[in-house]
């Protein structure tokens, strides 16, 4: 019997031991490098533990200092995965390549909108007329009460959002935007404030403190203002603002770039999305738990308001940057109004010209496109002959204010001279430059009749041909009986174009009033 038993109490301590061989036993070792976005510094705390977890060393190379624009070539890869605020212009850029491939595994980890974090003085000031809107924003920001913080959207994935939600609601077409809806200058206004850059959300804080005295906002993920209010570095905490016409949410995608990689990427991805991780994350870093039913602390709300499209199209988002690096080096512009004070715009049409300038000047609903400060605004009122010329500052408004009167006045002509008044456009256009050279300058010309007296457009344009043409394109605004092709005729040939306003001047103003 008892050689039985040893025999059995020695089976019974090899399984004991072949059991406690399986809990402990560490998984086989694996290393992920991985390009990340520098805004994921904050979970290096977090990295020791996935390691000791899951056996995988997760090497984030966050030197590239890349996240929007071009951090990802398709197809060239030098890291097994990309971990980026979003991988959405990555994968425009793998549709528009070409590339027939299989697509990188992307699996979102966490959420965090890109919002406004604002002084309180500033935030109850607009929120008087109701909720704050980005159109809020732009309208104060064109008339200097508004300045603000914002990453670089060709370096920043939350300043790039930021760009695109700013956009959308311009646009205002309940779509994702399209090449069509960049034609106008909707963003010149909302970046009149925009008075800090920086690449990175990092650098966008330390770049606010240094300058809290004189700045009123700060556009940044929601995760990056709270963690700033929470760090007590602030004279006061900025009150969070998720704007009214919607925002973009960023979802920190992680990535993988090469396929041999799937365990390792397997188990980062698993641990990351355990209920304890993603409330550690939440904790942590302030960012949202990809997961709907983590129970979420008061800072964060349920709701974050309306969602907006990203770009569907690699062209949109391009244009979309190429504008912003216009708006960013494009000093304050002159533009020089011409408008037609001829007999037939008495009535609904006069009143319909008088609302657009009340709207640009800052005076009606808020708006995408007001004149902005540091621009310079001329106007000529003009029916057979010019009327009546002068020129006024846009960020002053006892001179906005005398623009309004200026267009209230009633005096028309019987006849209707518009070459002859494009001419005398052109005669300001050279006065202005020959004292500013740099100042971009524009001619936006209205009128709802036909030309009836002094030049024709054939003698204008010759004129303009021999005295050398100012570099100052005519934009061109048809009105009830306005003869349509000479108009476009005119705009193209002088750099300009041309549009119908139909019976909405406001809109037709909006769409090109400084536009290039």
């Amino acid at each position: 019997m008892v050689p039985s038993i040893l025999r059995a109490v020695a089976l019974l301590f090899a399984a004991l031991a072949v059991l406690s061989g399986c809990v402990v036993s560490p998984q086989a070792p694996l290393t992920l490098r991985v390009l990340a976005t520098p805004d994921l510094a904050d979970l290096a705390p977090l990295l020791p533990d996935l390691r000791a977890d899951t056996g995988v060393d997760l090497q984030l190379d966050m030197a590239q200092g890349l996240d929007a624009v071009g951090a990802l070539q398709p197809g060239e890869y030098r890291h097994d995965a990309a971990w980026l605020s979003s991988d959405r212009y990555f994968q425009l850029e793998l549709t528009a390549s070409g590339y027939t491939g299989p697509r990188p595994l992307s699996t979102s980890i966490m959420l965090s909108p890109v919002v406004v974090g604002m002084k309180r003085a500033t935030a109850e000031r607009l929120r008087a007329a109701g909720p704050i809107s980005w159109a809020d924003i732009a309208a104060s920001a064109a008339a200097g009460e508004v300045r603000f913080g914002m990453a670089d959207p060709r370096r920043s994935g939350s300043g790039l959002a930021a760009l695109v939600g700013v956009a959308t609601a311009a646009a205002d077409t309940g779509r994702a935007l399209q090449l069509e809806d960049l034609t106008c200058d909707r963003l010149r206004g909302f970046f009149t404030g925009h008075a800090l850059r920086a690449e990175t959300s990092a650098a966008l804080v330390d770049g606010f403190m240094a300058r809290e005295a004189d700045l009123d906002a700060l556009v940044a993920p929601e995760s990056t203002l709270l963690s700033l209010n929470a760090s007590g570095r602030l004279a006061e905490p900025l009150e969070i603002i998720y704007p009214a016409d919607g925002i973009i949410q960023s979802d920190f995608p992680l990535l993988l770039l090469n396929p041999a990689q799937r365990d390792a990427y397997d188990r980062v991805v698993d641990w990351l999305l355990t209920e304890p991780v993603q409330r550690r994350i939440m904790d942590q870093t302030a960012r949202r738990p990809i997961d709907p039913n983590v129970p979420r602390p008061p800072q964060l709300p349920a709701t974050t308001g309306n969602a907006l499209y990203f770009p569907d199209r690699l062209e949109v988002v391009d244009a979309l940057l190429a504008d912003y690096e216009a708006i960013g080096t494009d000093p304050p512009a002159h533009v020089i109004f011409v408008l037609d004070f001829s007999g037939s715009m008495r009535g609904n049409r006069i009143a319909a010209l008088r609302a657009a300038f009340v709207q640009l000047s800052g005076q009606g609903e808020a708006s995408f496109v007001r004149f902005r400060a540091g621009e310079r605004i001329t106007v000529v009122r003009f029916g057979g002959e010019v009327i009546a010329e002068r020129e006024f500052a846009a960020d002053d408004p006892a001179e906005l204010a005398a623009l309004r009167e200026f267009v209230n006045v009633d005096s028309f002509d019987d006849q209707t001279a518009v070459w002859s008044a494009a001419e005398h456009a052109y005669g300001i256009a050279a006065r202005v430059l020959a004292t500013d050279a740099a100042r971009p300058v524009s001619i936006v010309l209205m009128t709802d009749g036909i030309n009836n007296a002094g030049l024709t457009a054939d003698e204008f344009l010759a004129r303009l041909a021999v005295a050398g043409r100012p570099p100052a394109p005519v934009f061109t605004i048809r009105f009830a009986e306005a003869d349509a092709a000479e108009l476009a005729r005119v705009a193209t040939a002088t750099g300009g174009r041309s549009v119908d306003a139909d019976t909405d001047l406001t809109t037709a103003f909006e769409d090109l009033r400084g536009c290039r």
